[in-house]
C-alpha cells in the first residue's frame, strides 16, 4: 500500500484517525504501545505521526482532545510519548550543531565506508536476519514503521551489522512518510549511545519475538550494544527569540512543510492579502514525504480559501524572488510563517529572510506559543524534561 494509500494527506483525515484513537489513548495504549503486530493490521498506536510532522494537527490539539476523554494519569504514558515530538525538537534547537554535524557525518560515511555493498543489501532486506529484512521492505513500501520496529532496526544496523548509525538515519529519512530531521536524527543517536552518552538500547531475540507476537524470532544478534564515542555537542543555546511582527499590518501568509495548519496564526483574515504555499522538494528527502507535503498543499490551499479574502498560490520553490513579486503584486511588505524548527526549511527561510530584506520586505517566523513554552525546557535529557510536563501542561490549561 502507498503512502498516500495509509496515510490520507489531509487534515480532516488526521482529525478522524485522532477521534477513532481516543478512545484508545488511555490504558489500551499504555498496554500495548510496543507492540508491532504487523503491517495491515491494527494496532494500539495512532498512526498519526505524518499528520504531526507536518502539523496538519498540532500537539496542543491532539494532548487537549485526549485529556478531554481521559485523566491525566490514564492517558500518561501516551501524553509523555507526544511530547518525545517536542523535546527531540527543542532539544535540537538548543544544539544546533547537532544537525550539521549529522549531515557531515552521513556525507563522510557514505564517501569511507568500505563496505557500500553491506549497506545496500541492508537497505534491500538482504541480510538474511529475519525481521530486520522484513522492516526494511516494509519500509522501502509503505513508507512506515511502528516505533519499536524502528528501534530494533537501527539497533541491528548499528550493532549487529556494524554499518554506519548516520547512513541508516538517512535510510529512515528518504523512505518515512513522517521523516522529521529532529526526531528521527536523536532517536538514531540515542539507540547508539551518542544522544544520552553511553546509554544504547540493544535488541534481542526474546523481545522481538515477543512484541511481534512471535512474527519474528532473528537468531545471530548482537549480544552487546557498545556505545559509539564522539565529542561532546557545544553547551544549550538560548532559545533565540521570535522576530517582533506587526499583527495589524497587511501581510502575506507563506505556508511550508513544517506547519500545514496554519490558520491559528491568522489573527485577522482581512489582513491577509495573499498566501503562498510552498511544498519545496528540496527541503524534503523522499518520494514518500514529498508526495504528502504536495498532497497536502493542495488540502491546506482548499481551507485557506474559505479563510482568507486574498488570493491562494501553491508554489513548488521556497525562494525569495517569487515571494516578493508575491508580496509586490499584494502591495505588501510584511510576510508571515509559522516558525521552522531547526533542519532544510529553518536553513532556506533564514536565506531568504536577509535576501527579501534587501528588497525592503520583512519575512517574520511567528513561534506557537507550544513551542515557546516547551521548547526552552529541552536543555538536557528527557527525564528532566518530563519533570516539568505537568506545570507546563497546567500554564497551557491542558491538564
Amino acid at each position: 500500500m502507498t503512502a498516500t494509500g495509509l496515510f490520507p494527506p489531509t487534515r480532516l483525515a488526521g482529525l478522524q484517525r485522532l477521534a477513532a484513537f481516543l478512545p484508545h489513548a488511555g490504558l489500551d495504549y499504555a498496554a500495548g504501545r510496543n507492540t508491532d503486530p504487523g503491517p495491515g493490521r491494527p494496532g494500539p498506536v495512532s498512526r498519526l505521526s505524518p499528520y504531526i510532522r507536518h502539523r496538519l494537527i498540532a500537539e496542543s490539539e491532539i494532548v487537549a482532545r485526549v485529556l478531554e476523554q481521559h485523566s491525566p494519569g490514564t492517558a500518561g504514558k501516551y501524553v509523555q510519548e507526544m511530547l518525545w515530538r517536542t523535546y527531540w525538537k527543542g532539544w535540537l534547537e538548543l544544539h544546533p550543531s547537532v544537525w550539521t554535524r549529522f549531515l557531515d557525518q552521513r556525507d563522510s560515511q557514505a564517501e569511507n565506508f568500505p563496505d557500500p555493498r553491506a549497506v545496500a543489501d541492508a537497505e534491500a532486506g538482504r541480510t538474511g536476519i529475519e525481521g530486520f529484512d522484513d522492516w526494511a521492505r516494509e519500509l522501502v513500501g509503505t513508507g512506515y514503521l511502528h516505533n519499536h520496529a524502528r528501534m530494533w532496526f537501527a539497533s541491528i544496523w548499528i550493532f549487529t551489522l556494524r554499518l554506519p548509525w548516520a547512513l541508516g538515519a538517512d535510510f529512515f529519512l528518504r523512505h518515512l512518510v513522517d521523516a522529521d530531521p529532529a526526531s528521527n536524527t536523536l532517536s538514531w543517536r540515542w539507540v547508539a549511545g551518542l544522544q544520552t552518552v553511553g546509554k544504547t538500547y540493544l535488541a534481542t531475540t526474546d523481545n522481538i519475538a515477543r512484541f511481534t507476537e512471535g512474527r519474528f524470532r532473528p537468531v545471530g544478534l548482537a549480544r552487546e550494544a557498545t556505545a559509539l564515542t564522539e565529542p561532546p555537542p557545544e553547551p544549550p543555546r538560548r532559545l533565540p527569540p521570535a522576530p517582533a511582527f506587526a499583527p495589524a499590518q497587511p501581510s502575506l501568509l507563506l505556508v511550508t512543510p513544517e506547519d500545514m495548519n496554519p490558520e491559528p496564526l491568522i489573527n485577522d483574515r482581512r489582513l491577509v492579502r495573499s498566501v503562498t504555499i510552498a511544498r519545496d522538494a528540496n527541503l524534503l528527502w523522499g518520494d514518500r514525504s514529498r508526495n504528502f507535503v504536495r498532497a497536502a498543499a493542495w488540502d491546506t490551499a482548499a481551507r485557506l480559501r474559505d479563510g482568507v479574502d486574498g488570493p491562494v498560490e501553491v508554489s513548488g520553490v521556497l525562494e525569495a524572488e517569487p515571494l516578493a513579486s508575491a508580496a509586490r503584486a499584494a502591495n505588501v511588505r510584511q510576510i508571515i510563517t509559522a516558525c521552522a524548527p531547526v533542519g532544510p526549511t529553518a536553513d532556506a527561510l533564514a536565506r531568504i529572510t536577509r535576501d527579501l530584506a534587501r528588497d525592503g520586505v520583512a519575512l517574520v517566523s511567528v513561534r506557537r506559543d507550544w513551542d515557546a513554552r516547551f521548547w526552552p525546557h529541552a536543555r538536557a535529557g528527557f527525564f528532566s524534561f518530563r519533570k516539568q510536563i505537568p506545570t507546563l501542561l497546567a500554564e497551557s490549561g491542558l491538564s
